[in-house]
């Protein structure tokens, strides 16, 4: 069945370390546009921050963000789905993360109306500013905002082993029903509502607002937050420097980000 909707990742997939989209990768999406494929994205990142990208490429479609949570059309600004974290699980969940030394482990963000809140600027939070372009709000104490809402929390750590053992951790105490969690990179630990992943996400945007089957669907992406929309799609691509467990699930694997992966999947699937 011929593909009417393209949805990419953005960190590790469309963007590299240079955190731009690469000329060869834009054009392609072009000439894909331009054979009457729709394109969006489907990201981790916060709206305001994937929107340039969402622009780069000339998409007018909704914007998945937040892993699934949010998903706004930048047209008229509609707010097509929106998940918060249930706020008593959030606020355990906090409180998990600052146990004993914990709490100097590990940067812990949270979002509330397409805004950033921390404990307070470090040196990963300059990091974190120099990647997504967002302004944080530094308030100390996290739980206010939890307690108005929160869309997602973000856990940050450069200690992989730590990263693991609180995914293992929390796996215990919570079932999927309960909460989603994931990685969108080695040391970033991401908590959302139950039914905020990009599978979801995807799937909503296809068959509701676009009135497409699965099949008519292609996704590309690198990480274990695309792993629900690279089994969701008709066409699942991983990028090549993907973890091996999420090419695992792909149907199929391209290049690196660093190779322009994405150009050579489409030069294949779409445009061939």
């Amino acid at each position: 069945m011929k593909i009417k909707l393209l949805v990419l990742d953005i960190d590790g997939t469309i963007a590299g370390a240079s955190n731009q989209i690469s000329s060869k990768v834009r054009n392609t999406i072009k000439k894909v546009q331009n054979q009457g494929v729709a394109v969006t994205l489907a990201t981790g990142r916060m709206y305001h921050s994937a929107l340039p990208f969402h622009q780069r490429i000339a998409s007018d479609l909704p914007l998945i963000a937040y892993n699934g949570a949010w998903t706004k059309d930048p047209q008229d600004g509609e707010i097509l789905r929106e998940y918060s974290l249930p706020t008593a699980i959030a606020l355990e969940i906090l409180d998990y993360f600052e146990t004993g030394d914990l709490r100097e482990r590990l940067e812990i963000h949270t979002y509330h109306q397409d805004q950033l809140y921390v404990r307070k600027i470090t040196a990963e939070t300059q990091r974190y500013i120099a990647r997504s372009g967002v302004m944080p709000h530094a308030v100390g104490d996290l739980r206010p905002i939890i307690k108005k809402s929160t869309i997602k929390l973000l856990a940050i750590s450069p200690e992989m082993g730590l990263i693991q053992q609180l995914i293992e951790d929390l796996r215990l105490r919570y079932s999927t029903d309960a909460v989603h969690l994931t990685q969108s990179t080695d040391i970033y630990f991401e908590i959302t509502h139950a039914q905020a992943n990009k599978g979801q996400a995807v799937q909503q945007l296809a068959e509701e607002h676009l009135g497409l089957e699965a099949e008519q669907v292609m996704v590309i992406g690198d990480n274990f937050n695309d792993v629900e929309m690279l089994r969701y799609a008709g066409l699942g691509v991983a990028m090549g420097n993907a973890p091996e467990l999420v090419q695992s699930v792909a149907d199929w694997v391209t290049d690196d980000v660093e190779e322009d992966g994405v150009a050579i999947a489409l030069e294949k699937f779409v445009l061939s």
